[in-house]
């Protein structure tokens, strides 16, 4: 039960983080965002050290650093596709792909869905071309070049959680330092490699340094959930993050919903609770 409330607080907070960071993405560059939102997150898991403790063994600095390059790339890809929008498609189906892969790896190292979580796995693919199929006004559907953004981003997404959860238990919050390390330096030097294209825009430094704060604080809730139960059961858990995000989408956006979408995300639900019961 803990784990599965530590789960639902991580879901809650990567929803909300990334639609701050989908806004923030929408006045600047997404690097330009992005540079703030990385190393807001390395100052938090920073502070989180004296309470958590930290060790920084080989094994630990290797799955830190490769979920620093998957979080590097989920964050540029995520806050671009959002800000492409719209919100309240793009982000399940990026939740839907970060959900299943760690579901598969899950399944790899013992883990064992039952009769509920088979149910669920072909609901959530069918759940995918529902939540894309919006009919209606053009703006409402989303373009090839965003669909596949978003399949990116929930495999980095996908990535980044696997590799934290690789990490030994007894690290404390060594993996999300060394990780946030990692992705912040990625993230500065594709920023200056790129600097002439970033635009003149100013970011949106309080949205985009509050996204970094919850992304922050969703990695350590995932981290403490899949270290106290299944990866597969942790991931989907953690895979309903859309919700706040497509709340907040309609209410401070007003983006609407067509029938297909309603369809596809009501599917959605029902196939991250099946898988969650595994």
């Amino acid at each position: 039960m803990i784990a599965l409330l530590l789960a639902l607080g991580s879901s809650l907070s990567y929803g909300c983080a990334d639609f701050l960071g989908g806004l923030g993405a929408r006045k600047a560059h997404v690097l330009r965002t992005v540079m703030i939102a990385a190393p807001a997150s390395l100052a938090v898991e920073l502070l989180l050290w004296p309470l958590f403790g930290a060790s920084f063994a080989p094994v630990t600095l290797a799955w830190g650093a490769a979920s620093g390059v998957a979080s590097a790339a989920a964050f540029a890809l995520l806050y671009r596709t959002l800000a492409i929008g719209p919100m309240n498609v793009l982000s399940p189906v990026t939740a839907l792909i970060s959900a299943m892969l760690p579901v598969g790896v899950g399944l790899l190292q013992g883990e064992h869905l039952g009769a509920a979580g088979l149910i669920g796995l072909p609901l959530a693919l069918a759940a995918v071309v529902l939540v894309s199929a919006g009919r209606g006004a053009g703006s409402a559907r989303p373009a090839r070049a965003a669909l596949l953004m978003a399949f990116g981003a929930g495999a980095a997404i996908a990535l980044q959680l696997i590799f934290l959860h690789q990490a030994p238990s007894d690290s404390g919050v060594g993996p999300l330092i060394v990780g946030r390390a990692v992705s912040s330096a990625v993230t500065l030097t594709a920023a200056g490699v790129m600097y002439q294209r970033l635009g003149s825009e100013k970011p949106a430094y309080a949205m985009s340094a509050a996204a970094g704060v919850l992304d922050s604080v969703a990695n350590l809730l995932f981290l403490l959930a899949a270290r106290g139960g299944d990866l597969a059961v942790v991931a989907v858990i953690t895979a309903l993050y859309p919700a706040g995000t497509v709340l907040l989408a309609r209410s401070v956006l007003a983006e609407r919903m067509y029938r297909t979408q309603v369809i596809g995300l009501g599917t959605a639900a029902v196939a991250v609770s099946l898988l969650a019961l595994t």
